[in-house]
């Protein structure tokens, strides 16, 4: 199976500027265990490990900004990639979720449960 069958299309984002407790709401609210940032510069990921990870360091969730958490330096998954190969790529490097990329542009991102759910279900 592709990626292109198996990735979430409605990409949550948060602009790099915003604290780490609005981004906290924003997943909440939404469900979702990660959100792609934007803004000025590189397309970057956020999750609820690296927000656990910066409070547990003593960020202030006030005070901090996402761009101060985020992950800028990414492995993505092309839309024709295969899910098998993409979940070796995200076991070998801790990643529970994985932009996905078309023609250089963010389209959506993969998470570890999404495949999961392709070999559980398929």
């Amino acid at each position: 199976m592709r990626i292109r069958d198996a990735h979430t299309t409605n990409v949550v984002d948060v602009d790099g500027g915003a604290t780490l407790r609005e981004v906290c709401k924003l997943m909440a609210s939404a469900d979702i265990g990660a959100v792609a940032v934007t803004g000025a510069g590189p397309i970057g990921i956020i999750s609820e490990r690296d927000v656990v990870r910066a409070a547990a360091a003593g960020a202030d969730l006030d005070s901090t900004s996402v761009r101060d958490v985020a992950s800028f330096e990414l492995r993505t998954a092309d839309m024709d990639d295969d899910t098998v190969h993409v979940a070796h790529v995200m076991l070998d490097h801790g990643i529970r979720h994985m932009p996905v990329v078309d023609a250089g542009q963010l389209v959506g991102i993969v998470s570890m449960r999404d495949l999961l759910a392709i070999e559980t279900w398929a």
